[in-house]
């Protein structure tokens, strides 16, 4: 789950070719906002809302293309961002449904990097990336910090569905 970094997509890239990678739909939300007028703000995020929290595949595709028919004409940037990320914001449909809630952005990796942030603030340097990790363990291994659960636990053996959300509409 990436935030749409060009350089962190070239470097899972390179490490993991071919791995499938998932657009943070709250950082995409972000971009699209960002893109239109504050008056259009509130339509974009229920239009956006509707399309990436929609039940099934079919759904969401469905809901994909009517977003980009309609911001197309009303706001051809916000179509534009949305178009952007491609199959990336929608690879969360490839994986068994219960599992969407936490495949879809990369807010528990960075609630969980900004506590761990806050607990060594005080500290100007860790002398390796070895001291680093032994703090993150003791702390979670206190109960200082902790992880949120991914939800879908129980399904990630399950294999990710080999269909992706055609692009082309």
């Amino acid at each position: 789950i990436v935030d749409g970094a060009p350089g962190l997509d070239r470097a899972i890239a390179a490490l993991w070719d071919g791995v499938p990678v998932q657009r943070c739909t709250v950082h995409k939300h972000r971009n699209l906002l960002a893109h239109a007028p504050e008056r259009l703000h509130e339509e974009i995020s229920a239009d956006y809302t509707d399309m990436i929290y929609a039940a099934t595949p079919e759904e969401i595709e469905s809901g994909r293309k009517a977003f980009l028919r309609k911001w197309r004409l009303k706001c051809r940037a916000v179509a534009d961002s949305l178009e952007e990320a491609g199959e990336r914001l929608f690879a969360f449909t490839r994986l068994p449904p219960s599992q969407w809630k936490s495949a879809r952005t990369t807010n528990a990796i960075e609630r969980l990097h900004e506590e761990f942030k806050r607990r060594i603030k005080t500290q100007t340097v860790l002398p390796s990336a070895e001291t680093a990790a032994m703090l993150f363990w003791a702390l979670m291994a206190s109960g200082q910090i902790s992880m949120r659960k991914i939800d879908g636990w129980q399904t990630l053996p399950t294999k990710p569905l080999d269909q992706q959300i055609d692009l082309a509409a």
